[in-house]
């Protein structure tokens, strides 16, 4: 009597989800395929699956859809390798268990083809698992940058590879390793630092997504993102052009890519943007010979959405662009809605021998490689065991931590920070200080994030009234109305709203709007000391207002652990955040950083402690 329950049976059954009634397996059938068997080389596994494979296969391989044009059997069917969610895109119940449960039809219709291979599946998870409703979500990478703790960016890694692996999903599109070198960009809250020694610093994150081992114990595949150049575009344009030498390219930008490789990122998107006119996506010598080459890079390379469109400025992919993003070196290739497209225009590329089959061997070898390094094959369906670390509470004391190291005292004239808990009456204020959504900023729920109440989580206010006691009155009003002379102390929370990449470029300006600047006019017109709480992706044009305040704090992006925020007001945490950006004087400075010769507001690496 033979086990059904071994080897690509055991696969099929998994798949299926159906019980094994056989009596007898012929000896012939039990022989399981040498790519199935966990205990051959990888090398080995790769090179006999391959063997198996159609052209048809290999293509589908190197083709990522959108969840949303691509249900399961329809994933399936066309042998598609890999799936993934853009910002806001995910089950109609948006929990970690029907996220758990949606990643599971996939694998389930992935692993009953007649080759049985997974598909992995990518996630933005760039500050937590942020599409998530529920989950923790962390301060943003600027806010990281200015903790300067690479240790706590491996623990923030590591929780959120728990939280993203308990909704089944496997690969992380983070982090983001720019050197963002523009205010006006609106990816800077992406970046750790506008010079390369903090991003370079901070790919410890990698080391906590992936884990020791790729198949060990919720351990997520890393992406280390954009490369190369996207933080240096002229006037901070998000998807723009790098105007600058090699020399500067590579001793300001390619820092962080080193280090990722180093550290084993398992794969590597390219950037929108362009240097020097060409598009990196098509640039043969920046990813065939420096990435691949020069660093040895043995992962694979992904394309960013709908990236390979771009290419020629014309709305539509075309045979061309296919080729040249491929034969330069791309291996996986991200598309929203028309995969179908790609996959029939890449066959007839290859057919037509203007794309190598040795190219699109390379592709899959790299690919299939992961997969199998990650245990997809052994293991495809979701750890169920940590569907229950999602907003769990040791991850959200993680994100309080962080957002209390990434506090950054900027002034604080005559101490009036920290304040007294326990005791006399303050007046908060501010569109940011009672706001989710605000405080969590763009890539959270949806692509560009929005206002509102949109996750659970701890306000700044919230925070406040818990961190200051029982004691101490609080009075709130989002627009400073009714502040007198009567309150010890005025705290305003006031800067950016929710946005993401290009929609978030600020080309005319970077200062407050007209609701702070009123806001903090009632409250300046009082006579009590005001403290200014900037929550913003960016260093913001203030020059002209802080005189008329007593304290300033930049608390960049929190997330959803506001009281993080009051633990540093109240003092029960020593602000020890410093810049990770300069902070402009003036709009027209920019672009400023460190060493450029213009004088700042406040240098990069600026910042104050208590004592």
């Amino acid at each position: 009597m033979a086990r059904c329950f071994s080897g690509r049976a055991r696969l099929l059954v998994a798949g299926l989800a159906v019980a094994c009634t056989t009596a007898f397996v012929p000896a012939a059938a039990a022989t399981q395929p040498e790519y199935l068997d966990k205990k051959a080389p990888v090398a080995d596994r790769v090179d006999d699956l391959m063997s198996r494979m159609t052209l048809e296969d290999k293509i589908g391989q190197m083709t990522q859809a959108e969840r949303a044009s691509a249900d399961p059997q329809t994933a399936a069917d066309a042998r598609l390798g890999s799936i993934l969610s853009g910002g806001g895109s995910g089950p109609e119940t948006n929990n970690a268990k029907s996220w758990a449960d949606m990643y599971d039809a996939y694998q389930k219709a992935a692993t009953s083809t007649p080759l049985g291979i997974p598909v992995i599946y990518g996630v933005d998870a760039v500050h937590g698992h942020n599409n998530v409703h529920g989950a923790t979500i962390f301060p943003h990478n600027i806010g990281l940058g200015a903790a300067n703790d690479p240790q706590l960016a491996q623990d923030i890694g590591r929780a959120t590879a728990e939280e993203v692996a308990g909704t089944g999903i496997d690969w992380n599109f983070a982090p983001c390793l720019c050197v963002a070198r523009d205010d006006r960009w609106g990816r800077t809250y992406e970046s750790f630092g506008e010079t390369p020694e903090r991003p370079t610093a901070m790919t410890s994150v990698i080391d906590g997504l992936q884990g020791r081992r790729l198949d060990g114990p919720a351990s997520v595949l890393a992406t280390a993102k954009h490369y190369i150049g996207d933080g240096g575009t002229t006037g901070g344009d998000d998807q723009g052009n790098a105007e600058m030498s090699e020399q500067e390219l590579r001793e300001v930008h390619l820092p962080p890519f080193k280090a990722a490789i180093e550290r084993g990122a398992g794969s590597v998107m390219i950037s929108y943007s362009s240097w020097n006119g060409e598009k990196l996506h098509a640039s043969d010598y920046l990813i065939n010979d420096v990435l691949k080459g020069e660093l040895g890079y043995s992962g694979f390379v992904l394309s960013d959405y709908d990236a390979i469109d771009k290419i020629d400025g014309q709305e539509g992919f075309t045979a061309e662009e296919v080729r040249d993003s491929i034969n330069a070196g791309i291996d996986m290739v991200m598309i929203s809605s028309e995969w179908r497209k790609f996959v029939d225009t890449l066959k007839g590329e290859v057919e037509a021998g203007r794309v190598p089959m040795e190219r699109i061997d390379d592709a899959n070898r790299r690919i299939l490689t992961k997969k199998f390094e990650l245990g997809l094959f052994e293991k495809p369906f979701t750890e169920r065991k940590y569907t229950r670390t999602v907003g769990s509470q040791e991850h959200r004391d993680l994100a309080r931590q962080a957002v209390r190291e990434s506090q950054v005292l900027l002034k604080n004239d005559g101490d009036v920070l920290p304040l007294a808990k326990n005791d006399g009456k303050l007046f908060v204020a501010g569109k940011n200080a009672d706001d989710i959504g605000n405080q969590s900023g763009g890539w959270t729920m949806t692509w560009q994030g929005e206002s509102g109440p949109i996750t659970p989580g701890t306000t700044i206010l919230e925070g406040i009234r818990q961190v200051a006691g029982e004691r101490t009155e609080i009075t709130y009003d989002r627009h400073g109305r009714g502040v007198d002379d009567s309150y010890d102390a005025a705290i305003a929370v006031v800067g950016e709203t929710p946005y993401a990449e290009y929609e978030g470029d600020r080309p005319d300006g970077l200062g407050l709007d007209q609701e702070d600047l009123a806001t903090l006019s009632r409250l300046e017109a009082s006579g009590v000391p005001v403290i200014a709480v900037t929550v913003s992706g960016r260093p913001l044009d203030i020059a002209e207002h802080v005189s008329n305040w007593d304290a300033l704090v930049a608390s960049w992006l929190p997330g959803t652990e506001g009281a993080g925020v009051a633990d540093v007001l109240f003092g029960d945490y020593n602000p020890t955040g410093t810049l990770p950006m300069t902070w402009m004087s003036s709009f027209d400075q920019q672009p400023i950083n460190d060493g450029d010769g213009q004088r700042p507001l406040f240098p990069y690496g600026f910042g104050l402690r208590y004592e």
